[in-house]
């Protein structure tokens, strides 16, 4: 967003709640890369360095970061976790952090999807005399080799870490609740995500056909090792919301048998797991890879939150022009399944312009 402001001189001021750019990034976990190519990962107006590979890593997306902040002389307020957004009766925007207040015109708000991590206490689960994380504080599987791990949730970060645990020789168990939507990383050599991009160009229904029928030759029937059939086209669960899993490597380790597939748990004891088909199974530790909520009605409060989000606590649009809700803006809200930074570069570009379109302040 800000790179947005910068390229058309607009005046911007960008409050970061740690003391580093790609905070997030540089806290995940060792393995992961994007699952997106890198021709459509870019921020806007500058490409990934040629040197970089199609899947940009952690530590590369960390030092494209701080590169895009030096290119757009982004230099942001650091250490001003934001606590409070309200407009003032004169118009204004205002925001508190813990240690300031910040007046605005216009505020946009990109604190994430995945801001507040989501950690459901499982029936039980104090009795476990193992390690419990959420997948947050995983960084690597070392620590587990040799060990029985329950990965709790076959997101993104699930899949991958019951991958990552098969690396380190461990023994995982995903625990899944329903049918689990599946993509290829590659199909057929070729990256998933251009063909994504391509195909959303199309109508919602034959976006789906097209998906589904991709899924059914690169995936197939997974019910039979415990992943379910699901009911709609991952594009079709994408556009709702539901993000399907971007496969690199965890389902043909499922289909080896060196992850095995549980459904839903029903009870944690001391040293083991209770699932919901009464099976019973021991375990050392569990990696809640439950996923994470953007956390937006904390800052917003109640009031502003009911007018703004949907049910699942994500804006409903990217800016809004009813009484009172003008120049607020939301960046970084919407997971397409053509990537989420490619929308990003699309949803700042459309901000920004607006933005512009009404700036009444010399640039």
């Amino acid at each position: 967003m800000a790179g947005q402001l910068a390229q058309r001189g607009l005046p911007f001021t960008v409050l970061e709640a740690s003391e580093h750019i790609g905070f997030a990034w540089r806290n995940h976990y060792d393995r992961l890369h994007l699952h997106t190519v890198k021709q459509h990962s870019a921020l806007p107006h500058l490409p990934y360095p040629a040197t970089y590979p199609t899947y940009v890593s952690r530590l590369q997306m960390v030092e494209y970061l701080e590169r895009y902040a030096e290119q757009f002389d982004i230099k942001p307020l650091y250490g001003q976790a934001v606590t409070n957004i309200q407009k003032q009766a004169d118009g204004l925007w205002r925001v508190q952090t813990q240690t300031d207040v910040f007046v605005a015109e216009r505020v946009v708000v990109a604190t994430g999807y995945n801001r507040v991590p989501n950690a459901p206490e499982l029936p039980g689960q104090r009795a476990f005399r193992g390690v419990i994380w959420h997948s947050r504080e995983y960084r690597n599987g070392a620590a587990f080799r040799n060990e029985d791990v329950l990965v709790v949730g076959m997101g993104n970060t699930g899949a991958e870490i019951a991958l990552d645990l098969v690396e380190h020789d461990a023994r995982p168990v995903i625990s899944v609740r329903g049918p689990v939507n599946i993509v290829r990383r590659d199909v057929f050599g070729r990256p998933a995500q251009p063909t994504a991009i391509f195909l959303s160009k199309f109508p919602n229904w034959f976006y789906d056909f097209m998906a589904r029928l991709s899924q059914r030759f690169s995936v197939g029937d997974m019910s039979a090792y415990g992943l379910g059939k699901p009911e709609h086209a991952p594009s079709f669960d994408t556009r709702r919301g539901k993000i399907p899993v971007i496969d690199i490597g965890t389902l043909d380790q499922i289909k080896a048998g060196k992850i095995k597939v549980a459904p839903g748990i029903e009870r944690v004891n001391a040293r083991s797991v209770t699932f919901a088909d009464g099976s019973e199974r021991p375990f050392d530790a569990i990696v809640l890879a439950t996923g994470y909520r953007p956390g937006l009605t904390a800052l917003l409060g109640d009031a502003l939150a009911h007018r703004i989000l949907n049910e699942r606590g994500f804006p409903k649009s990217l800016w809004f022009n009813e009484s009172g809700l003008t120049d607020l803006y939301f960046l970084g809200f919407t997971t397409p399944l053509t990537g989420v930074i490619y929308n990003l570069t699309i949803d700042s570009e459309r901000i920004a312009n607006h933005i512009a379109k009404n700036n009444f302040i010399p640039a």
